[in-house]
């Protein structure tokens, strides 16, 4: 897929987001300023780019417990998402979602959710709808190799073949589903080939490489657009922190996470591959370093500063009026 520079600057800038986005909720969560469970997506972020890079605005994705970077790499606010994570008025869904459960359909999230394996179904519902209506749209969900054994997601495999709707099946293996090995638990050993045995084609590919992440994609949201069918698309990948903010990691080897950001660091990956090939300079890489860290500091800064939502909201957005 060749990409203009325009194109190559706003994934690195997103990528970079979501890294510092990230890191620096880790900090905050460990001064007791954000209620509820956090999933941190450190280390995964040329997966959601990579993705969303092929995606339009009309596009649909469904996310998951860890979906902060899905968010940002569709196109979510990222001062507003900050807000919702803190629980404050003025988040994407007023506060009242949290990190869980960010949802921004008018850039074509479908919203997180905190159900393993919960995506699928919701996207095949929404590519059922998508053929149905004649739109030229793609949805796509997200899942880690931990939803991979739901049967809520057989189910939705079988059924986006059988009606050969528009959807794509990501798979963001980053080997520990919770806190079990992928190797123990996933029978086969191959998400990609358990896929395949539905009917439909799966393609590996290298989650810390962007390139590698965004051409699969395009092979794939291609095969949708022309009307033929799901695909599955799965990326091995290693996630920095814990399955959730708190979790000890006793299952992962001395060093590991640390040979891991030197290792498999999607970030660093792209500024060699983008610099030694003369399509971006160093130095235009840092000042978006630059512009990236004021956007954080300002989105941590205005959530603090931003009320709760007020008590009367308790009783808006509970059930859809029609």
């Amino acid at each position: 897929m060749q990409l203009s520079r325009e194109q190559l600057e706003q994934a690195y800038r997103r990528m970079k987001i979501i890294r510092e986005f990230e890191e620096r909720l880790h900090v905050e969560i460990g001064k007791g300023e954000i209620p509820g469970f956090t999933h941190l997506y450190a280390g995964q972020e040329a997966c959601a780019v990579g993705v969303c890079e092929n995606l339009t605005d009309d596009d649909l994705i469904v996310s998951t417990h860890r979906g902060h970077g899905h968010c940002i790499a569709k196109g979510c606010d990222v001062k507003g998402m900050m807000k919702e994570i803190y629980g404050k008025a003025g988040g994407i869904c007023g506060g009242k979602g949290g990190s869980m459960h960010i949802a921004d359909l008018d850039v074509g999230m479908l919203g997180a959710n905190g159900i393993v394996g919960g995506g699928p179904p919701l996207a095949v519902g929404a590519a059922i709808a998508t053929r149905n209506q004649g739109k030229d749209r793609v949805t796509l969900s997200f899942g880690g190799d931990g939803s991979c054994n739901q049967g809520t997601v057989f189910e939705a495999m079988n059924l986006a073949v059988v009606l050969k709707v528009p959807t794509i099946f990501v798979f963001e293996n980053n080997g520990y589903s919770e806190h079990t090995a992928f190797e123990y638990a996933v029978g086969s050993g191959d998400i990609a080939g358990r896929a395949e045995a539905f009917g439909m084609p799966a393609i590996k590919a290298d989650g810390a490489d962007f390139f590698s992440v965004c051409d699969a994609t395009q092979q794939a949201v291609e095969r949708a657009r022309k009307g033929e069918g799901p695909s599955t698309l799965e990326f091995a990948i290693c996630r920095y922190y814990g399955h959730v903010e708190g979790d000890p990691q006793n299952y992962r080897g001395p060093d590991e996470v640390k040979n891991l950001r030197e290792t498999m660091d999607c970030l660093k990956n792209f500024r060699t591959r983008v610099s030694e090939a003369k399509l971006l300079e160093l130095g235009r890489l840092d000042e978006i370093d630059e512009e990236v860290m004021t956007l954080i500091e300002e989105s941590v800064n205005e959530a603090r500063e931003a009320p709760p939502p007020s008590p009367e909201a308790l009783y808006t957005d509970v059930y859809n009026a029609y």
